[in-house]
């Protein structure tokens, strides 16, 4: 990205002034590095949403942007209803509530290497995984409803999971609004007992252990210590997200014309969100939303089922599970006032502070957990939230962020070498796919550790610990 279309405001923080059709100001948070590297699409697109009706304040870019469908990926933008603000499937994306779950142990990497590979195997063949892998649970009749309403307490009212565990999602593993009448036949049918399954892609269930603690009381708050194993899990909504996207793409694409919005990518097409289309649209995200909670809530009920094969006695504890693929209804005060927006994060994760009255339990006080994937090879992140973050409607970035896309990853690695190189390092992995492992390969990503200084320096959040991989099981 050209450095000279951008006004520097200060350290990591760069602004697209307002220009054209623009509404709002563009802003983007990043290193210099990170900030020249992006690509041209990433500008484009930022100025793209700031031209959305009733968007507030900024169209913004987190420091692992990457170009996306209508919003780039890494992209924030909140709209007010009141003044004509609109829902966008681009500022979605596709696998609605895409998001990283991780779980506490109270083991150690002493405990786990010397059984590290029977571990990865043992998980390999409890979890589903891989493109089009299908789960052990049969939603007949209306069940497929309640999950779609219900979320992660329809799972555990089925024993997959502690009662304890919801306390540790956001929102409580659910969303209100959810009608299941907005969600087509389409979608229900391409669920295929997918509840509990990975999925491929970017999809990863990874064992790691903390090796690095910044912040040593809010470490002591969340419950980590140094050498201790979590394990994380990151998938979404699998087929009925997708279609959900897909279906209202062409819904959305109708209602832009109907309201006589301009639209200047074709997945920017969107609806005003009081607006019947607009109004059914964020349903069906709400549907996919609790469905991905779901998911993700029986997959830790299968990796506590895998870790107690091996170790009959470990503890696991929820840590916390946040989406990134969202959008959510969320106060934040813009120019003084206190308003009611729509928060849309298309590959950006929510961080809120310490007095957020939504944090629950622990964290109250504290800030929320913010779960940074990096890649199999390298290491992810815990952060917590922070007061400060407001101006981006308390929202970081999710991950490290692709540097480039999967076909040229797969041209430039080959899946079984990057397996045994892997290995050499002391990462065991599992994959459905050797095809998908290349695709993920870590060169293909940006260096994580610089994104996350980013929002450590910025004070959108605060670094807290980091933890490496042992062992990763890929779809």
């Amino acid at each position: 990205m050209r450095l000279d279309l951008l006004e520097k405001i200060k350290d990591n923080v760069w602004e697209i002034p307002k220009s054209g059709d623009m509404l709002v100001a563009g802003r983007i948070f990043g290193s210099e590095k990170l900030v020249r590297e992006m690509d041209d699409k990433v500008f484009e697109q930022v100025t793209n949403v700031a031209s959305l009706p009733g968007i507030q304040r900024f169209s913004l870019a987190m420091p692992d942007a990457h170009w996306g469908y209508g919003f780039p990926i890494g992209g924030v933008a909140a709209f007010d209803p009141d003044e004509g603000g609109v829902v966008s499937v681009g500022g979605v994306g596709f696998d609605v509530n895409c998001g990283v779950r991780t779980i506490k142990t109270d083991l150690t990497v002493d405990d786990v290497r010397p059984v590290l590979r029977k571990l990865v195997d043992t998980f390999f063949e409890v979890v589903p995984a891989g493109l089009g892998s299908r789960g052990e649970i049969t939603l007949t009749g209306n069940k497929i409803y309640d999950v779609l309403q219900e979320g992660a307490p329809w799972a555990v009212g089925q024993g997959y999971g502690l009662e304890e565990d919801l306390t540790f999602i956001e929102e409580g593993g659910v969303v209100t609004g959810a009608d299941p009448i907005d969600v087509s036949e389409t979608a229900i049918k391409r669920e295929r007992r997918q509840v509990g399954t990975l999925g491929s892609g970017n999809h990863y269930l990874e064992v790691q252990y903390v090796d690095e603690i910044y912040d040593p009381a809010i470490a002591q708050k969340f419950g980590l210590f140094l050498g201790q194993i979590v394990i994380s899990l990151h998938c979404g909504s699998r087929a009925l997200g997708h279609q959900v996207g897909t279906d209202y793409l062409k819904t959305l694409a109708g209602a832009s014309r109907k309201y006589g919005i301009p639209i200047k990518e074709r997945e920017l097409v969107c609806a005003p969100i009081n607006s019947p289309e607009g109004e059914r649209y964020f349903s069906a995200v709400n549907c996919a939303i609790n469905y991905a909670f779901a998911n993700r809530q029986v997959i830790s009920h299968l990796v506590r089922v895998g870790l107690e094969k091996i170790f009959p006695d470990a503890e696991m504890k929820m840590l916390y599970d946040i989406g990134h693929n969202t959008c959510k209804i969320e106060e934040h005060i813009v120019d003084g006032q206190k308003k009611k927006l729509y928060v849309h994060r298309k590959g950006a994760t929510r961080a809120f502070g310490a007095k957020r009255r939504e944090l629950r339990g622990a964290y109250q006080g504290v800030g929320q957990p913010v779960l940074i994937g990096g890649t199999m090879g390298t290491a992810s992140y815990i952060l917590a939230g922070t007061e400060e973050n407001d101006g981006a409607f308390a929202s970081v970035c999710h991950g490290a962020g692709r540097v480039m896309s999967r076909t040229k990853a797969k041209k430039l690695w080959n899946g079984e070498k990057l397996i045994k190189d892997l290995e050499n390092l002391g990462i065991i992995i599992r994959a459905h796919s050797v095809h998908g492992v290349a695709e993920e390969a870590p060169g293909s990503y940006k260096p994580v550790e610089e994104v996350v200084d980013v929002i450590n320096n910025t004070k959108l959040a605060t670094k807290v610990v980091r933890v490496r991989p042992l062992g990763c099981l890929k779809g």
